[in-house]
């Protein structure tokens, strides 16, 4: 892989001229920046809703310069640990991934590498005492969950809503109950058909489970896994997106989508190690909309048939998001039907 190298900045050329004037060396870390070595491990293929977010942010972070990124997918749980030693003696600088699967022997590897960074997808808070150099995150992008359900709860017609998740695990749970509290915005009499498939990755499963939901009367589908929006296609009913932006494949079918946007969490741990002050930390903040890692997308095909009042309240909720004067609700707890 060829080695990537920062532009010199005018600060940068300046300090150089100086020394050389002076006849004196700058230390290495002034005169040029090491590159950072990240490698991603991810239990999934990098196409896969959440995972792509952070694949995608890697390789911009790669284009700008300063970084080399290589990875690995569809890694099983119990292979984890295996694969992330493997990229520790390699030599890498930054390890990010999701251990929700493989937590205990993902910081037991964290233990025994204390020079290698680790950024990572968890369930759990970090434990600065016996893991220092392992930072989590999670996408905390309730912000747009709930604004994407005050959508939904306007384009009903029935007030039957369908939610087709992969696991019952906090970072799904907060999606889909601040979706629910958006839904009520709208329609308050609204109810819900909620289900988990038990698989981060199975479309047709996914699919198959939108199809029962469809059959029981939902005509709108909250759409948390890959397949659900195949199912609402086929059967002419709508949905909404979760973390990615489908519309283009499903123009007449995925109403909005609430994006996550990873950059602000990566930039965040590149900086903290370009500075060496990289430490175990929480950094899930760096999800809220108000430090743009989630926004609404755009509503393409579906800009002129949601109603405006809709789209007025929307407006004031996210104006009130970013200025901190309305806080979404982060509610883990596992969403029931109703």
């Amino acid at each position: 892989m060829t080695k990537a190298i920062l532009s010199p900045t005018r600060r940068g050329l300046l300090l150089g001229s100086a020394a050389a004037a002076l006849g004196l060396a700058l230390p290495r870390r002034v005169m040029a920046q090491e590159t950072i070595k990240i490698a991603g491990i991810y239990t999934v293929p990098v196409e896969q809703q959440w995972v792509s977010r952070i694949h995608i942010a890697a390789e911009a972070a790669k284009a700008a310069g300063g970084v080399e990124y290589t990875y690995t997918e569809n890694v099983a749980n119990t292979d984890y640990p295996r694969v992330m030693r493997e990229y520790c003696e390699s030599g890498v600088t930054l390890i990010v991934g999701e251990i929700f699967g493989a937590e205990a022997e993902a910081r037991e590897v964290a233990a025994e590498y204390p020079d290698v960074k680790f950024l990572m997808g968890s369930s759990f808070l970090p434990d600065a005492g016996a893991n220092p150099n392992l930072a989590v995150f999670d996408n905390y992008i309730q912000d747009a969950s709930y604004l994407s359900g005050i959508i939904a709860g306007a384009m009903t017609k029935t007030g039957s809503i369908g939610m087709v998740g992969g696991f019952p695990i906090p970072e799904v749970n907060r999606l889909m109950n601040a979706f629910m509290a958006g839904v009520k915005e709208t329609r308050p009499d609204a109810t819900f058909q909620v289900s988990f498939i038990g698989s981060w990755f199975d479309p047709p499963k996914a699919k198959e489970t939108a199809f029962a939901m469809i059959e029981g009367g939902v005509d709108l589908l909250y759409a948390e896994r890959f397949g659900v929006s195949d199912a609402a296609k086929e059967k002419g009913v709508l949905a909404i997106g979760n973390v990615i932006d489908t519309q283009a494949d499903y123009p007449e079918t995925v109403v909005a989508s609430a994006l996550w946007h990873f950059e602000p969490t990566l930039t965040a741990a590149l900086e903290a190690i370009r500075a060496g002050s990289f430490v175990a930390d929480n950094y899930g903040t760096y999800s809220f909309m108000k430090a743009g890692g989630c926004s609404l997308a755009p509503l393409g095909t579906f800009d002129g048939k949601v109603p405006e009042a809709a789209l007025a309240l929307v407006a004031e909720k996210e104006a009130a998001i970013k200025a901190g004067t309305f806080t979404v609700e982060i509610n883990d707890g596992e969403p029931k039907s109703s």
